[in-house]
Parts: structure tokens; C-alpha cells; sequence
């Protein structure tokens, strides 16, 4: 699918999203005009939006999934909720920002829609079976992967299981405490830290073999 692929005719103008981005606090005035134009509904603003933030969200799509194909239709449809919530965004906060709050809770209501589909392990058992880890071993190997290339690890990042990925994402990209993420994904706190532990074991593992073929 081209960048101009977009189907931005499918929007409708009475859907609301309840994010709303409120992590920076720098305003971006550069932008008011195709935020205006947007909340017209001219379709030229649209895609300017599209054009601009494409790369930077494709990037953020794809370390939700497991392949190219998955991360786009994630990304149009993270676009398609940004158009329909446009009136929502906080002037005040950064836009690029906000547009990326919104493609993560696509990526996460996408894992959250195909987890029953899921061997969440990778093991024949469930996310919910693990009581509270203690923080040592939540942070064991945290600072040891080895220093690669985005790419290598975007494409390490798409061989983990859907929850070590999501998991992962939610706390080392998104800055979020296991408390959330258990929250966020209907898990316990034991199993989001159980889930980042063999996430960051299998991520060394698969980078180590990058780096040492």
C-alpha cells in the first residue's frame, strides 16, 4: 500500500477516541493549519498529516508486529482514529506526540482483539498463571543486549511472541510501570514482569546470533 493509499473518505465526523496526549507540554503552532484544516475536512490537510507523521508512526507500528504487512494496517487505521478525533487534541501538547499515543492504542487493541488466537507464551499455558516476580529478576540482563542497528532490533522485536512484544514495547518505549501494563493488557503484575524478562532473554539471544553469525 502506497502512502497515498490511505482511505480517508471512510471518516466519519462523530467518532470520538477517549486518549488524549498530555505527556509534553510544548505547543506546535506550526502545525495549526493543517489541524484546522482537518477539523474542515479537507482531505489535502489530511494527507499532509499522513505524509508528515508516515515514517516516524510506521516506525512505532512496527515494533508492535510481526511483519510490514500487520504494521500498515495498524497505521491506517491509527490514522483513520487521529482524523476522527482531531477535535480532542490538546493545543497545548505536543501533536506528534499525541499521534503516536493513539497508534500504540491501536497496536495494543489489536493484540487485545487477536490474543485468543494466541499462544501468549509461546508455551502451552496462559499470561495469567504467574504470581508477582520480585524486581531483581524483572531487571536481570536489562543494560546486556548488544549495541545494534534499529533495524536488527525492529526485526528481532518481530520474532518475540505477541505478549513478550507487547509487553516489552510498553515498558521500555512507552515508559510505562508494570502496574499499567497490567492494567492496560488485564494481566497481573507478576506476569507483565515475567513477560519482559524472557522478552529481553530471547531479545539478547536472537541479537547475539546478528551480531555473532
Amino acid at each position: 500500500m502506497a502512502h497515498r493509499d490511505i482511505e480517508l473518505a471512510t471518516l466519519g465526523p462523530n467518532v470520538r477516541l477517549s486518549t488524549a496526549w498530555q505527556g509534553m507540554d510544548t505547543s506546535e503552532p506550526k502545525y495549526d493549519g493543517i489541524i484546522h484544516g482537518c477539523l474542515a475536512g479537507e482531505r489535502r490537510s489530511q494527507q499532509q498529516v499522513y505524509e508528515l507523521f508516515y515514517g516516524k508512526m510506521m516506525a512505532v507500528c512496527l515494533r508492535y508486529t510481526k511483519n510490514h504487512d500487520q504494521a500498515k494496517d495498524i497505521l491506517q487505521d491509527g490514522f483513520i482514529k487521529v482524523f476522527r478525533s482531531m477535535e480532542h487534541f490538546n493545543r497545548e501538547g505536543s501533536f506528534e506526540g499525541w499521534i503516536r499515543r493513539i497508534m500504540v492504542n491501536t497496536a495494543i487493541d489489536h493484540f487485545r482483539r487477536a490474543r485468543h488466537s494466541y499462544l501468549l507464551l509461546g508455551e502451552d499455558r496462559s499470561m495469567e498463571e504467574f504470581e508477582d516476580l520480585p524486581d531483581e529478576e524483572e531487571d536481570a540482563g536489562q543494560n546486556d543486549l548488544p549495541d545494534l542497528k534499529p533495524a536488527d532490533v525492529i526485526n528481532a522485536m518481530q520474532k518475540l511472541t505477541p505478549a513478550y512484544r507487547t509487553v516489552f514495547n510498553l515498558y521500555v518505549f512507552e515508559g510505562m510501570t508494570h502496574k499499567e501494563i497490567a492494567d492496560t493488557l488485564s494481566i497481573n503484575i507478576g506476569t507483565s514482569k515475567s513477560n519482559l524478562a524472557k522478552a529481553k532473554s530471547n531479545l539478547k539471544r536472537l541479537l547475539s546470533k546478528k551480531e555473532n553469525p
